[in-house]
């Protein structure tokens, strides 16, 4: 049994082995990923110069408002985030910590990531080309659309790229703008048959789209909770399940008639 006079001392020699291990723990990297709001980019406008979107064999019509599609950033793949980094962000509304391996594939490189992402996005333009011209009743053989914007992986914007293809062919129908002149944002993927889906990171995306002038968000409904969480002020949330759903909700809320869904 320990004296009273040496048990403070042996309490500080079991404690050097905690302090130790905490700061190994605090200092080594960890298998996460931190996020952050990202770049937006208009779909109606120019990416470094050029159109986002191209369309020949059809008319075109200019727009006056914005469809921005948004993305997060986070650490890269060979990027060590230690524990710090991780608490710290924890307690930050705009940082969210992700497992890494939920962002990028594991045990992909850089190169091999960077290029699965370019796939994505070509694949993703590809499929909401199909998705709006199939909305508008018009044949992809007829018309051509290009779709452009650097530095961009993923196939998230889908639901972006549809619409601006939309308001550039046809606006709201009876010659308005689709967006009513409002910045408009979102991000979902989307099928050919025009079903919208999840993608993660909203409530970051949310943040990035408020930072860029934007007052309205698409969101896919299963990530309403999500999108609520760390809504900024100022910002109104539309849920979306489907292309045509999205496309019924945006002329309404120009016009002024009918139920404009909510989160």
């Amino acid at each position: 049994m320990l004296s009273r006079l040496t048990r403070p001392r042996a309490v500080a020699v079991c404690a050097l082995p905690v302090v130790a291990l905490i700061a190994t723990a605090v200092f080594s990297p960890l298998p996460f990923a931190v996020a952050q709001p990202g770049m937006t980019a208009d779909v109606l406008g120019d990416n470094r110069g050029e159109p986002v979107i191209t369309i020949s064999g059809a008319p075109t019509r200019d727009t006056t408002g914005q469809l921005r599609m948004t993305t997060i950033e986070a650490t890269g793949p060979d990027t060590d985030v230690d524990l710090g980094e991780v608490v710290d962000s924890w307690f930050r509304t705009d940082r969210a910590v992700m497992p890494r391996d939920a962002i990028y594939p594991s045990g992909d490189s850089v190169k091999e990531i960077e290029e699965y992402n370019a796939e994505q996005m070509k694949e993703s333009q590809d499929v909401a080309t199909r998705a709006a011209l199939s909305h508008l009743g018009l044949s992809d053989r007829e018309v051509k659309v290009t779709l452009e914007l650097a530095d961009v992986g993923g196939p998230s914007a889908g639901l972006l790229f549809s619409l601006g293809i939309i308001d550039k062919l046809d606006g709201d129908g009876s010659g308005g703008d689709l967006t009513g002149g409002r910045n408009i944002a979102g991000t979902g993927t989307i099928t050919a048959d025009g079903k919208v889906g999840a993608v993660g990171g909203v409530a970051l995306k949310t943040q990035a789209a408020r930072r860029d002038g934007a007052t309205v968000f698409l969101v896919p409904k299963a990530e309403c909770g999500d999108a609520r969480s760390e809504l900024p002020e100022g910002m109104r949330l539309i849920p979306v399940t489907t292309l045509d759903g999205a496309v019924d909700s945006l002329v309404a809320l120009e016009k002024g008639t009918g139920a404009v869904p909510h989160c």
